[in-house]
């Protein structure tokens, strides 16, 4: 656990933490949220591959020395902001995952004020949830869902203002 609290803030994500962010490398059974090559989400127009949809749903999350810590996307839907999110790997599990968070929901609020807020989680990410559960989100269902894999559990936890 660290001691050493950290202020992290929200800014438009730029192409060379896209870049960073596909060479990240998480530690199995974490390594399911990992990225394609950047060569080769460029080349597909996919997720912050695509200029447009990086400019439109990606923030990037840093420190107080412009430091790329994480990212989330703020993906749209009707009535609701989903919101996906993922801390640098060598942060993850170090405490800050409370701060972090707060950071990107106060960017979906500011955003969306008058929508609900929730994410997907893998049923098995007990680190995660319990981030998520402090932030005040609750689980409100659980369903299988398709991932490199093959199908997964996961729940849904919507934001409680």
């Amino acid at each position: 656990m660290s001691s050493t609290p950290v202020t992290f803030y929200v800014v438009p994500m730029e192409t060379s933490h896209a870049e960073d962010i596909c060479g990240w490398d998480y530690r199995p059974p974490y390594n399911i949220y990992g990225w394609l090559p950047w060569e080769q989400m460029q080349a597909l127009g996919i997720e912050f591959g695509d200029p447009v949809l990086r400019s439109e749903q990606y923030i990037s999350v840093v420190d107080a020395q412009g430091g790329l810590c994480g990212f989330a996307q703020l993906f749209p839907m009707e009535g609701v902001v989903r919101l996906g999110i993922g801390m640098r790997p060598e942060l993850c599990g170090h405490g800050r995952g409370h701060s972090f968070m707060n950071a990107i929901l106060q960017a979906a609020l500011e955003r969306y004020p008058d929508r609900e807020i929730d994410l997907e989680v893998l049923t098995w990410n007990q680190r995660a949830i319990r981030t998520y559960q402090k932030c005040g989100f609750t689980i409100t269902d659980t369903y299988e869902r398709r991932t490199p894999s093959g199908d997964k559990p996961f729940y849904c936890m919507v934001y409680n203002k």
